[in-house]
């Protein structure tokens, strides 16, 4: 990286600044825009479903259809935005996809798409806008990682590689830009815990379960705040999650093999218990699905965000009674 700019501060305000969100389709990233839009930004969204996209133009968002795992369209992607606003404030990498299934079921190929999309469209969002941001040393990058970049998903191993990686990215960005003097653009991260979004239903699947989530469920309009929050006042890494999922985190970094080992069991238990699912569906590794798009999908975000209030203090008796009996062993 070469430095360029004067050192400007790198907060944006979210009123007339220029945004692209990947993943603006369903979820998170569709949470992410219809904030922005609120706010009074001008979003541009990108994913694959240009229908859905289309259904937000009413909104005020510029729809992008491209597949984030094409550089190229990437890339057109950030030059169109920037001819017709004249510079990119902001770009929130958000799209992604999921895969259920065994390390040694699913296939190589079906692996190497979920990073391509997961990973490698964050690497081309960074790339598509760092150049214009450097250039005016100005803007944030928003990458949304997970609490599974921290606590790595069973049954969803290449999942959790690439959030393990956006997080890694985000780090050696910062470092990059810091040693070469660009102060006014930012790269931060943001960690949601399980959120009630379609991308599970979605999934690829070859377990012959068909997955759920498992409390505590927190709104895809939670996540999205914090991530404009990001872009208003950016921080390395952020947690969009309540009381528990934070237990959780604490839990793995006094004492890993604990936190991993209930993890796994509820994941078994909860996640993965009910039989009848498929055992080779590809879910939307290669095409958005064929039923409308939605921020929600029906997890029951905020009844389960009521019950995580009443199990958090249950939640933290049980961390700290884990966390002193480790230190008494010691």
């Amino acid at each position: 990286m070469t430095r360029a700019g004067t050192g400007s501060s790198p907060d944006v305000e979210i009123a007339g600044s220029v945004v692209v969100v990947t993943g603006a389709s369903s979820g998170i990233g569709r949470a992410t825009a219809l904030e922005l839009l609120r706010r009074g930004a001008r979003v541009i969204g990108v994913a694959r479903d240009a229908d859905a996209l289309a259904e937000l133009s009413g909104h005020g968002l510029v729809p992008a259809p491209a597949d984030t795992s094409d550089f190229a369209a990437v890339e057109a992607v950030a030059g169109d935005a920037t001819g017709r606003f004249g510079r990119i404030d902001a770009w929130v990498n958000c799209a992604g996809v999921v895969e259920f299934g065994a390390f040694l079921d699913v296939p190589l190929e079906e692996v190497r798409r979920v990073l391509d999309v997961d990973l490698m469209g964050y690497v081309h969002g960074c790339r598509a806008a760092l150049p214009g941001m450097m250039e005016r040393d100005h803007g944030v990058i928003v990458n949304v990682s997970s609490i599974l970049g921290l606590i790595a998903l069973p049954y969803g191993a290449a999942y959790s590689m690439a959030k393990f990686a956006i997080r890694a990215l985000g780090v050696s960005l910062r470092q990059e830009l810091r040693t070469s003097g660009v102060r006014g653009v930012r790269v931060g991260t943001v960690l949601p815990a399980a959120i009630d979004t379609p991308i599970w239903r979605d999934a690829a699947n070859r377990t012959g379960a068909r997955p759920r989530l498992a409390a505590p469920t927190y709104r895809p309009e939670r996540v999205a705040r914090i991530i404009v929050n990001q872009i208003r006042r950016p921080r390395r890494e952020v947690v969009a999650g309540g009381v528990l999922a934070r237990l959780l985190l604490l839990q793995h970094k006094v004492w890993p093999e604990s936190a991993e080992r209930v993890f796994a069991a509820e994941v078994h238990r909860y996640v993965l218990a009910r039989p009848g699912g498929p055992e080779d569906d590809q879910g939307t590794l290669y095409a958005p699905p064929d039923r409308p798009r939605r921020v929600h999908d029906g997890w029951n975000g905020p009844g389960r965000e009521r019950a995580r209030r009443i199990a958090a203090g249950l939640g933290a008796a049980t961390a700290l009674g884990a966390v002193v009996g480790r230190a008494v062993r010691r």
